[in-house]
């Protein structure tokens, strides 16, 4: 089919022509003339891209831009056309048959029963709410021709109202169906910066200060969010742009994809997903979270296969973060989740790595608390040398952890100085006041309770309090400590100033008791030192 201004079946060559025309007798017969074609090697493709037109008046010899504008006009010129913008955004399912969403401002008069003139209720009728009901079903009709009504159509006393729309009061039947929350979730971040004005959605100036330049720093979504939610908040905005609502062109100024939770998922002999959780190895145990299991699973006595993949409730291997909330705490199943891996990074899901994440927060509790009494126990005392350095070099790398969202690479690091600080006798204040403000962003609840601890029941909260900053001059050693190899395996260790020369190290390494048994006189071809890493004999 081909032709102009929408009008499909202008043109149309059948195979029977086609035969006719080129005097063959089969479709075999056209096959081989197709096949054998000259111009089927010379030509190749068709050309896609950008160009100019040839053999095509009246358009010859102009570029596709102004060719596409020359035929505009030509078609508009001769009364078969006319010019459109096409947007790539299509049906977005904006209109949906079901109950949980948003209620269309529109009524229909009660005389129009097919609903095809739509009337927009007045400002001062809105918000329009949804009805309470009990049954979310579709309402089915006795007219077995006629289409069910969506479940609004069971509160017949809101579905058919009286309403003075300015010419007295009339019967109206309100619109059915319900917008599918885009209508809220596309703008929200609009509307938390201006949530109590009752004139506007939000007020200019507050608008531009907030999202000047660039709109909202940072926006976090999966990769179904990047077509979904994503491209429906920029429509949204990109509208109320060019109506003089906001000030930016863009709502979001960095977009960052964070990767699947993954599970192992179970089927039947059917192929049919069973629950994760139900699901046993030989030896009767759970088989959730044994990913290196290589016995036969099982589920109510018939065996099962297992793949491996994102959560999901039809894999039926999802997880509620209620239960583990409810047997370990919200911290625990946060600190968890962020210390899997790579915030961007697909990760695996394993019940038996939790107890590690609620271990460390008890130590954490118990090296500043009393158990029995419930006492604060840190110490006044300052802190060692060692201690304290470590402390901040820890400062330093957790800062630069969270703001690049590497949250497990700092929650590595508070483990690190948690397990330092458990050989003293005694935390020191100095170290436990930035431990606790460090860790609230990966378990608030409990930092909050030890904050309360540490500065008593009526401190601030510590949501108030500045982060901590690291000593710049403390993370610079006065020493290191370099491991010297000698035919390529270490034989010993030496402690030098950070900043000796190489002759030094060279001296020092030749110097370790270890390593000067080692050479035992040997002709020395060669002493390699690599700055603040090793020293490298070769013999």
């Amino acid at each position: 089919p081909a032709g102009i201004g929408g009008k499909r079946g202008a043109i149309r060559i059948t195979w029977m022509d086609a035969i006719e025309s080129l005097d063959c007798k089969t479709f075999a017969d056209l096959r081989e003339r197709f096949d054998s074609a000259s111009h089927y090697d010379r030509h190749g493709s068709a050309f896609t891209g950008d160009g100019t037109a040839v053999n095509s008046p009246p358009i010859d010899g102009l570029h596709t831009a102004d060719a596409k504008r020359t035929m505009i006009k030509w078609a508009e010129s001769n009364g078969i056309g006319e010019g459109a913008v096409n947007y790539k955004l299509r049906d977005w399912l904006f209109s949906r048959q079901r109950y949980w969403g948003e209620p269309f401002p529109i009524v229909y008069d009660a005389d129009d029963t097919a609903n095809v003139n739509p009337i927009a209720l007045p400002e001062s009728q809105l918000p329009v709410e949804l009805p309470e009901i009990s049954d979310f079903r579709p309402v089915a009709s006795d007219d077995p021709e006629a289409p069910p009504q969506p479940p609004l159509g069971r509160a017949k006393q809101w579905a058919s109202a009286k309403l003075d729309l300015g010419d007295g009061e009339r019967a109206y039947n309100r619109e059915l169906n319900t917008m599918p929350q885009w209508a809220g979730s596309c703008w929200y971040y609009l509307r938390y910066l201006d949530p109590d004005n009752n004139d506007h959605f939000v007020a200019p100036q507050i608008e531009q200060y907030w999202m000047k330049p660039g709109g909202v720093d940072l926006y976090v979504g999966g990769a179904e969010h990047a077509v979904l939610h994503l491209l429906y908040a920029r429509f949204w905005h990109k509208v109320l742009f060019d109506l003089g609502h906001v000030s930016t062109r863009e709502p979001f100024h960095k977009l960052f994809n964070q990767g699947y939770i993954q599970a192992s998922a179970y089927k039947d002999a059917r192929g049919m997903y069973v629950p994760a959780t139900e699901v046993v190895g030989d030896d009767g145990t759970p088989a959730d979270g044994r990913t290196n299991y290589k016995g036969t699973l099982f589920y109510e006595g018939e065996q099962v296969t297992r793949e491996y993949g994102k959560m999901g409730k039809s894999l039926k291997n999802a997880v509620t973060p209620d239960d583990v909330c409810e047997q370990y705490g919200a911290d625990t199943m946060r600190l968890y989740e962020m210390y899997m891996g790579p915030l961007e990074a697909s990760k695996p899901w394993n019940p038996r790595d939790i107890i590690g994440s609620h271990r460390f927060l008890q130590q954490i509790w118990r090296l500043m608390i009393d158990e029995e009494s419930g006492a604060c126990t840190v110490a006044d005392e300052p802190a060692d040398e060692e201690t304290t350095r470590l402390l901040h070099k820890t400062i330093a790398a957790v800062r630069a952890d969270y703001a690049s969202l590497g949250f497990n690479t700092a929650i590595a690091k508070l483990f690190e100085l948690k397990n330092h600080i458990m050989k003293l006798d005694a935390v020191p204040r100095e170290i436990a006041e930035p431990f606790v403000l460090m860790l609230a962003p990966a378990a608030p609840h409990i930092a909050e309770e030890l904050w309360a601890k540490l500065n008593g029941e009526s401190a601030e909260s510590l949501a108030f309090e500045p982060f901590p900053v690291a000593d710049e001059s403390l993370l610079i050693k006065d020493s290191i400590e370099l491991p010297v190899q000698v035919k390529g395996k270490v034989r010993g260790r030496i402690t030098i100033s950070a900043d000796a020369d190489e002759q030094t190290v060279r001296a020092a390494a030749l110097a370790e008791p270890n390593v000067a048994k080692c050479i035992d006189g040997k002709p020395i071809r060669k002493v390699i030192v690599i700055p603040g890493r090793m020293v490298n004999i070769v013999i």
